[in-house]
């Protein structure tokens, strides 16, 4: 196979980047948006029409015992008396394109881990060494942890919400944040890369999906079962149809508690990596502020959902706010402050 190398020189070493294997990076990454664009609106399509299961009126057997001459001896006899059943559900063309979504989500997640591997493969490092790759992790983490946490059929649909801010992130990512395949900065060259970058994408891409879960139990307190002309056609039709609030606040819960400690670590080792990269462990740089506040905030959250009288859109409120410092973090620190993170892509 014919395959397109160009060596860079990097100080004493001879990086060589395969072009080939970056075009194919960078094709399927743009295909796994593509297929993430597509079952969002599979999964939207499923929640506005998905019928939700009736009861009706029927005769309901109901057994009698009936006494038999004078011996005592009983007969079961069914009377017929009014009564409501549940009729079996119908399903419907947004049931079936709802079960089918979640495999296409599942075939877009690959995608894009290939795009990943092939950018490693491709440059002969991390592939998470620039800002558009970062986020390309990041978000492949998100969408990974959403398939798991969301795995149950009824919790299905809930990856449209959490494709969204995915697709719009590798969007500004591809579109802006873009750089060619390429070695890492000097600053970079440390097997810290690895383990630092990687622990706070995958910690980021599990609590995006709390942030998302809970921005939906707010979503269902306030419009659920709601009689508004406003709300009546497809929002409420959607809000509806998505879990019970009790059931986004466990998702929520439970995503931050796997998140929360592992966002931890991977801020420890950052220090870690500062000391031996700048020598000191933590110095107020703006990402190291407020990925520290992020944590504190998420910490918060977490006291506030074991305490009696928190534990309901009070902590909803708190989580949400950690996600938005979150995103701030991750996307939007380094396009508008100059810093020790600045290197990466900006």
């Amino acid at each position: 196979m014919n395959t397109e190398m160009i060596q860079i020189a990097s100080g004493e070493v001879t990086v060589h980047i395969d072009e080939n294997l970056s075009r194919y990076s960078d094709l399927l990454y743009t295909t796994a948006i593509t297929i993430y664009v597509l079952a969002m609106f599979m999964f939207l399509v499923s929640l506005a029409t998905a019928r939700s299961r009736k009861v009706v009126d029927a005769g309901v057997s109901v057994k009698k015992l009936v006494g038999v001459g004078a011996s005592g001896g009983s007969a079961t006899v069914d009377d017929r008396a009014p009564g409501r059943v549940e009729q079996a559900p119908v399903r419907t063309f947004g049931d079936r394109l709802g079960d089918m979504a979640y495999p296409v989500v599942i075939v877009g997640a690959l995608a894009h881990i290939a795009s990943i591997v092939l950018r490693g493969v491709a440059t002969d490092r991390a592939p998470w060494g620039n800002m558009y790759e970062f986020i390309s992790l990041t978000c492949v983490a998100c969408v990974v942890a959403g398939i798991v946490v969301l795995r149950k059929p009824d919790y299905r649909p809930l990856l449209s919400f959490v494709l969204l801010p995915v697709v719009l992130f590798m969007f500004i990512g591809g579109k802006w944040l873009y750089t060619q395949a390429a070695p890492v900065v000097p600053a970079l060259k440390s097997y810290w890369l690895a383990i630092h970058v990687s622990i706070i994408s995958i910690s980021s891409g599990v609590l995006l999906v709390s942030g998302v879960a809970s921005l939906l139990y707010l979503a269902k307190m306030r419009w659920g079962g709601s009689d508004s002309a406003s709300t009546r056609n497809v929002l409420r039709r959607i809000v509806d149809h998505i879990p019970s609030a009790q059931a986004l606040d466990r998702v929520a819960y439970k995503a931050v508690v796997f998140g929360f400690p592992l966002f931890g670590l991977g801020v420890i080792c950052g220090a870690i990596w500062a000391e031996s990269a700048w020598g000191r462990y933590w110095g107020w740089d703006p990402k190291e502020t407020v990925s520290f506040i992020a944590w504190v905030i998420y910490a918060a959250y977490l006291h506030a959902r074991a305490t009696a009288g928190w534990r309901s859109r009070a902590a909803a409120w708190i989580n949400v706010a950690a996600f938005a410092t979150l995103v701030f973090n991750l996307f939007a620190i380094n396009l508008v402050v100059s810093g020790l993170h600045s290197y990466a892509g900006l």
